[in-house]
């Protein structure tokens, strides 16, 4: 098994609008999950968030020890979302086992100990620093809050589907779901809003090999733009927009951590205000 931890260090927008295209993605965009037998993490100083994939294609993976949390396990002082974008596979933590059918989530409470991954799962990581422990839960799809959005009209008709929310799974700091698109729909979040109080993560995925999403960042008057494949994941700040635009329609995961875990915590960005 390979473990690989990567650490992105938090910048402030007036540095963030001096990088060039590069500078953008070695700082906010994330490429090389889903590696066959490999845990990949990446470790956000915005929120302490942690992001990342397991794909145990030869054989049970788990995690445990990561060096960067500074504690004996990982889940020691944090709580976890796994969602499943591949085949159906089996998460077995706290001494039981669960199937999670593709686009299931596995909400793991702190202190549950060590993870293990089987069978023919995509696993989407995503973590959180947590101060309580709230129960284990397997959310299928029928348990979780879809709400429909937008139009063909405006090219945004979506299901936003929220699996960690209130209303649907207790957790301590986390926030997740997925966003599905209508076929012809390719708007994400528009109009845009900003939440200074949560950082934010997307995973694009479901999205063809030869299409991209362009990811929009920034403040509102100097927004940029980074070029998304499918299953590469953005950071994004507490103090930028998080948008896009597909070539195609596609489906994204969001994640925020933060203050709260109001949902409709955000402040929002009239089209007039971006540049």
């Amino acid at each position: 098994m390979t473990l690989r931890t990567e650490t992105r260090y938090a910048i402030d927008p007036a540095t963030a609008k001096a990088l060039d295209t590069q500078g953008l993605r070695d700082q906010f965009h994330v490429e090389g999950l889903f590696a066959s037998d490999e845990i990949k993490l990446v470790y956000s100083h915005y929120d302490r968030l942690i992001l990342g994939s397991v794909v145990p294609t030869d054989g049970p993976l788990t995690l445990d020890h990561v060096g960067e949390t500074g504690t004996p396990s990982f889940l020691d002082r944090r709580e976890a979302a796994i969602l499943n974008i591949g085949e159906t596979g089996t998460v077995e933590v706290g001494g039981d086992s669960y199937t999670l059918n593709n686009g299931e989530v596995l909400y793991i409470g702190m202190g549950s100990g060590p993870v293990t991954f089987s069978g023919a799962g995509r696993f989407y990581i995503l973590s959180a620093p947590a101060h309580r422990t709230c129960p284990t839960r397997l959310i299928r799809l029928a348990d979780a809050r879809h709400v429909q959005m937008g139009a063909r009209e405006t090219a945004n008709e979506r299901t936003i589907i929220q699996f960690l929310h209130p209303d649907v799974c207790e957790s301590c700091q986390l926030l997740m779901g997925y966003t599905k698109f209508a076929d012809g729909s390719i708007w994400n979040t528009m109009p845009a809003h900003l939440h200074d109080r949560r950082m934010e993560a997307y995973l694009y995925f479901d999205l063809p090999q030869d299409q991209r999403v362009f990811h929009l960042m920034g403040l509102p008057d100097e927004t940029r733009h980074i070029v998304m494949a499918n299953e590469q994941a953005a950071i994004s700040p507490p103090w930028s927009i998080h948008s896009g635009a597909g070539t195609s329609a596609y489906t994204f995961c969001w994640a925020m951590a933060g203050d709260n875990v109001d949902f409709t915590d955000m402040d929002m960005v009239s089209m007039e205000e971006l540049r």
